[in-house]
């Protein structure tokens, strides 16, 4: 089977799969050019309330596929970036479920995700350094937001291998789970996302990501929406609160 992203929708969670177990699911420059069109597409679907991005098996995402830097590194790089930004400003919660190998650009999407959890025995690396390759800046300023500036220079200077451990411990993921039990987590995780409200949701990651000129926009979204009431309703009543604001489909 061709090198590919699988996805599928259940219980209001797109889930995105990298597909190339024959290369550690590695990016082809075919995949990164598809990811953007993907994301597009899900965050356009209203049955979409949050996405978790994985790969296939036992690892995660080695990075880009090498060979495809051969052709142009420039080029390669810039598809990586487009799929960077492009998961980044999805309009819903994103994680990234992680076993094994997230390596190079396979840690440079795991970034881009609102969260990420990982299992125990997953490996971490940022390794342009090991191939003389310039690491993009909107990369490096994810990576910095995460960990911070020492240890951002530990990953790109040495291009060394961290545990999911030393992950935890500087910022670079949020939960670790047995193996066994990260799928679970996951699901139990992502229904709750689902049952909050989009709105808060929606806004928070604007202003979480650096946006500062849409506080107006947003509290009339908020007087708009009516989720407020209904949420202090539900509370009150003690039950479910059926939030009505959703993502434009229109983006």
């Amino acid at each position: 089977m061709e090198p590919h992203l699988l996805h599928r929708v259940s219980d209001s969670v797109a889930t995105v799969v990298v597909h190339h177990p024959a290369k550690r699911n590695a990016m082809t420059a075919a995949m990164w050019r598809a990811l953007p069109e993907l994301l597009g597409t899900l965050a356009g679907d209203p049955a979409v309330r949050a996405l978790v991005l994985t790969g296939e098996g036992a690892t995660f995402c080695a990075g880009a596929d090498i060979s495809t830097l051969r052709d142009s590194a420039q080029e390669a790089q810039l598809l990586a970036v487009r799929a960077e930004e492009a998961l980044a400003a999805f309009p819903k919660p994103t994680l990234a479920a992680i076993r094994g190998h997230c390596v190079g650009g396979g840690a440079q999407l795991a970034a881009a995700c609102d969260l990420r959890f990982a299992e125990e025995g997953a490996l971490f690396g940022v390794t342009p350094a090991k191939l003389g390759v310039v690491y993009p800046a909107s990369a490096t300023r994810r990576l910095v937001s995460l960990v911070g500036p020492a240890t951002a220079k530990y990953l790109l200077f040495s291009g060394e291998l961290i545990d999911a451990g030393r992950a935890l411990r500087t910022g670079l993921v949020d939960e670790v789970l047995p193996g066994e039990e990260l799928d679970k987590r996951v699901a139990e995780f992502t229904r709750v996302l689902v049952s909050r409200s989009q709105l808060t949701q929606a806004a928070a990651k604007e202003f979480a990501n650096g946006r500062t000129d849409r506080d107006e926009h947003w509290a009339a979204q908020a007087r708009g929406s009516g989720d407020t009431a209904e949420g202090v309703a539900a509370f009150l009543e003690r039950r479910q609160p059926r939030f009505a604001w959703s993502v434009p489909t229109s983006g």
